[in-house]
């Protein structure tokens, strides 16, 4: 079977411009699948999978999407059906690949379908929306999407528009064709959350549990970085995790920029993963540039860490919050837990003496710890700061024997393809 590209977008609004694409991708050698997300008006051109097809796999007629109530509330149905479609030609072999053309709503239904997929399916959004001061994680989600400026609206076939879409098919033809892949490793892979208030400490995990044989892989714990992990723990690609940076903890308590949804830290423990958690980072939570900092924060201890991050210290009252928050999210583990508290500080900027430094804070941090995690998850207390050396070392060297204790299988711990 040659599998193909699913090309997505509203055929109503689009049929010209999908037509265009769909002819680039057979001049360049390749197979193209259009597949219609529109909901109103008459499809331009034909799909090989019609709207009707879209809306049968969310359970649903496209009559019924069309009196859903609102376009929010169609565009969700739809959603739903193209998520469902996408992951089901992709487990079949049929495609390879997906680009979407589309504006605001148009980019999200393709958004969809595309986070569907596993990480090195190569995948391409073509849209207007992406310029200027928009939020991009609806767009992106967790996954490897590529979100390419169509300049113009994507309205009509011109130079402007030949030019950008010529690109945009270039693009998704040379990464099913000359790019990595799925994920493929020889030996057993760990993912480490980090920030750079914790960079010396991670790196020295890395090094740590790299030369026991194992591949780390390091995740930026920005608000994204800590969901990309577990969502590849839940889709098995991950022999074990250590949580070193748990500020995306911290920001979800205020909102904060780095804020994450409340099933972060759990794929791992509900895996049976083999899990060492540290607080790191978790001393502090993010805003945007100094000036535009809150004025409820100003009585606090702030760090200018650069012109558009300012971190802003978290309290004892709200550690004691983060505390009992890490211990919920452990609760009921399958596998081996354990939670390393370094005493001498969280990050950087929280060791004794630095511009967010609080004793109490971390303390009380310390004592929620001891108090609140499950009888079956040993804490472990350091004197060190988590960025020691030490420390480090320590953590990896926990990790490894716990991994050693791990009876669990693990398919990332097998020379094949990671999906």
């Amino acid at each position: 079977m040659n599998r193909r590209i699913a090309v997505i977008g509203t055929l109503d609004t689009k049929g010209p411009e999908i037509a265009y694409v769909a002819a680039r991708i057979r001049a360049l050698g390749r197979i193209p699948m259009v597949i219609d997300s529109g909901i109103l008006g008459t499809p331009g051109i034909s799909a090989d999978i019609t709207r009707e097809e879209v809306a049968a796999s969310a359970g649903r007629t496209l009559a019924s999407i069309l009196d859903a109530g609102s376009r929010g509330a169609a565009v969700e149905l739809m959603q739903t059906g193209l998520t469902a479609i996408a992951r089901r030609l992709y487990d079949d072999g049929e495609i390879e690949a997906v680009l979407c053309l589309g504006g605001a709503e148009g980019g999200l239904l393709g958004a969809a379908a595309m986070q569907a997929l596993p990480v090195g399916v190569p995948k391409l959004i073509l849209s207007p929306s992406a310029s200027g001061r928009r939020e991009f994680g609806p767009f992106v989600g967790s996954s490897d999407i590529v979100v390419m400026h169509s300049v113009i609206d994507i309205l009509g076939i011109n130079a402007l528009s030949r030019s950008v879409f010529d690109n945009a098919v270039a693009a998704i033809v040379g990464m099913c064709s000359w790019g990595g892949g799925l994920p493929r490793s020889d030996r057993p892979a760990v993912g480490i959350t980090m920030l750079g208030q914790t960079t010396p400490g991670a790196m020295a995990v890395a090094r740590v549990i790299e030369d026991a044989g194992y591949e780390p892989i390091i995740f930026h714990a920005n608000g994204v970085g800590g969901p990309a992990m577990d969502d590849l723990v839940r889709e098995g690609l991950l022999s074990g995790v250590v949580d070193f940076t748990l500020s995306e903890l911290a920001n979800t308590i205020f909102d904060g920029i780095h804020a994450t949804p409340p099933e972060r830290m759990t794929a791992a423990p509900i895996a049976g993963v083999p899990t060492v958690v540290v607080p790191g980072a978790g001393d502090f939570f993010n805003q945007g540039p100094l000036g535009s900092v809150p004025d409820r924060y100003h009585s606090r201890a702030m760090y200018h860490h650069n012109p558009v991050a300012t971190l802003v210290r978290v309290q004892e009252d709200e550690m004691r919050t983060l505390g009992r928050m890490i211990a919920d999210r452990l609760r009921g583990a399958s596998g081996p837990v354990e939670v390393v508290m370094p005493t001498g500080g969280l990050s950087l900027i929280g060791v004794p003496g630095g511009p967010i430094a609080d004793a109490s804070a971390d303390r009380a941090l310390l004592e929620t710890l001891r108090a609140e995690l499950p009888d079956d998850v040993v804490l472990i207390e350091r004197p060190e700061s988590v960025n020691d050396e030490s420390l480090g070392r320590f953590v990896g060297e926990r990790f490894i024997a716990l991994a050693a204790r791990s009876s669990r299988p693990s398919r990332s711990s097998r020379p094949e393809q990671l999906r």
